[in-house]
């Protein structure tokens, strides 16, 4: 296959899928969001493991990539109804940390723009390390820039889903026909075994010139 190829387009489109899975999972751990870790975490590994196939022409490899790229676009339409509070969804709570902490989306206190402000309370009563964070001047809300980042996720895994597709059917068609050529190769184009010829040994001139003057000279 030339470099132009599907097979090349999917090796493309599965780096560009891995480069902006480690984007995120970096954010992800920022903020302490567990479950976007764990699929995060999962989707580096399958990609890296339908790159491999790509690149070794492994169909069975790309199969399982591709089974779990309709998983995650699945998930990631989950994400973009959370942040967008979809379905009596509410991006208030804890849902993406298990319930383990009150841990948010890294980019609600860090996103472009944003001023951060920690509030210590004054009222007596409260603990001397409670505060409170206050956040202003955010040119896009975190969860707009969270249902960007997903909304990448899906148009890479739709883009890769096709891609993978059409080179699973490439890689079957030249199983296919490499079957089919070993084939005729075994047994229609066999040649039958030549019959051995047995070579006699020559005598050289020289010497059968020789042995003719000695039998003359005997007479």
């Amino acid at each position: 296959m030339g470099c132009c190829t599907g097979r090349c387009t999917l090796i493309f489109l599965c780096s560009l899928q891995l480069l902006a899975a480690l984007e995120r999972q970096i954010f992800d751990f920022l903020g302490f969001q567990w479950a976007p870790i764990l699929g995060n975490f999962l989707q580096i590994i399958v990609v890296i493991l339908g790159l491999f196939g790509t690149i070794q022409f492994r169909p069975r490899y790309i199969v399982v990539y591709t089974v779990w790229t309709a998983l995650w676009v699945t998930w990631n339409v989950f994400i973009i109804c959370f942040y967008l509070e979809v379905g009596g969804l509410s991006k208030e709570t804890d849902l993406m940390t298990f319930n383990i902490s009150m841990h948010r989306s890294w980019w609600r206190e860090h996103g472009p723009g944003c001023i951060r402000r920690v509030v210590r309370p004054s009222s007596p009563g409260i603990l001397e390390d409670y505060s409170y964070v206050s956040v202003t001047g955010c040119i896009i809300d975190f969860q707009y820039l969270e249902v960007i980042h997903s909304a990448i996720q899906i148009l890479l895994s739709l883009i890769g889903f096709v891609y993978a597709c059409y080179v699973i059917s490439i890689f079957m068609e030249e199983e296919d026909s490499f079957d089919f050529i070993g084939g005729l190769d075994t047994y229609s184009y066999r040649q039958p075994p030549q019959e051995h010829v047995e070579l006699k040994p020559v005598k050289p001139v020289a010497s059968a010139a020789a042995e003719t003057l000695m039998r003359l000279t005997h007479l």
